[in-house]
């Protein structure tokens, strides 16, 4: 008998720690959007199936939030989001959002300007054009995050 209820104890222990695991993993992030836009819906749909919490806002004024969060034109794609101090602008791929939180290097955040064809949110069949995510500082100024082909 006090063996099924060790059992049962460390079960439930284990069942606890690993829940508190996934939610530890569990990554928020805010995400800024046209309410008309679909390219912008299916990334918020790619970073769901990447196991973020998405919290969505749509507002009519996007150009007032890229400007509070210090994005250039060129910086610029069609949403702006925010996680911890970090602001992700365009089709970042969600594997480049966790690994810029998990090395959390010195940076305002990470982009990718315009919106190329096959970055997530923008598939188009089987064509993928090439693209750059950009880690950028609060000046503006970039280096290459990552590359796709």
């Amino acid at each position: 008998m006090k063996q099924r209820i060790l059992a049962a104890g460390l079960i439930a222990a284990m069942a606890t720690s690993y829940s508190a695991i996934a939610e530890e993993n569990t990554l928020s992030i805010e995400v800024y959007k046209s309410p008309s836009c679909g390219c912008c819906g299916d990334w918020v749909d790619h970073l769901e199936e990447n196991g973020f919490e998405v919290d969505v806002t749509d507002t009519a004024n996007l150009n007032q939030v890229k400007m509070d969060a210090g994005l250039t034109p060129q910086l610029s794609s069609c949403h702006t989001a925010f996680i911890g101090d970090y602001v992700i602008e365009g089709h970042v791929p969600a594997a480049d959002i966790k690994r810029l939180v998990e090395t959390a290097p010195q940076a305002h955040g990470l982009t990718v300007p315009g919106m190329p064809v096959g970055s997530p949110g923008m598939e188009m069949g089987d064509r993928k054009d090439a693209y750059q995510v950009l880690l950028f500082n609060e000046a503006g100024q970039t280096r290459v995050f990552a590359e796709y082909q």
